[in-house]
């Protein structure tokens, strides 16, 4: 593959990067796409690194909904609760564009959390905190993908820099 094919992979993996962060671009899909058209091209050794590039992904995909997932139940958040945040979240990525997944989960999960919550003066306040939970149970989901999307990126960069 030359500089400029190269160049185009690269652009792909630095927008995949950038789509881990912003949910309107599938991040890890254009990641694992780009590494994978490398890899076709190239051909031999460039099996490895896609093949570790890959890996990487499939773990972080794995952690990234493992790990928040846990520390959420942990927390005393119902399934239920999270599956209101989600299709609010999908409603209202198409309602209000780049920003509506994100305001779409936290009214979800507030009002999931707010109904199952008994009644009391404490109720929002409950409510509040379990939303704010989930919220840094996003956050470290959206860290753990970036993390994989850059460790893939860099088994990339270090397979192209080798076999060119």
């Amino acid at each position: 593959m030359g500089d400029a094919g190269l160049v185009v992979v690269a652009l792909a993996i630095a927008v995949g990067l950038v789509g881990v962060v912003v949910p309107v671009l599938p991040g890890t899909v254009l990641i694992a796409v780009a590494t994978l058209a490398w890899a076709l091209v190239e051909g031999g050794a460039a099996w490895w690194f896609f093949a570790g590039s890959a890996l990487v992904l499939a773990a972080g995909q794995v952690a990234m909904y493992l790990l928040p997932g846990r520390r959420m139940t942990r927390a005393g958040i119902r399934r239920t609760t999270l599956l209101l945040g989600a299709v609010l979240g999908v409603v209202g990525f198409f309602a209000v564009p780049v920003v509506g997944l994100p305001l779409g989960f936290v009214l979800g999960v507030f009002l999931g959390e707010l109904a199952g919550t008994g009644r009391g003066p404490d109720r929002g306040r409950s409510a509040w905190r379990s939303t704010v939970v989930a919220l840094k149970n996003v956050g470290l989901g959206v860290a753990i993908e970036a993390g994989a999307g850059t460790l893939a990126a860099i088994v990339w960069a270090v397979g192209a820099l080798s076999l060119r």
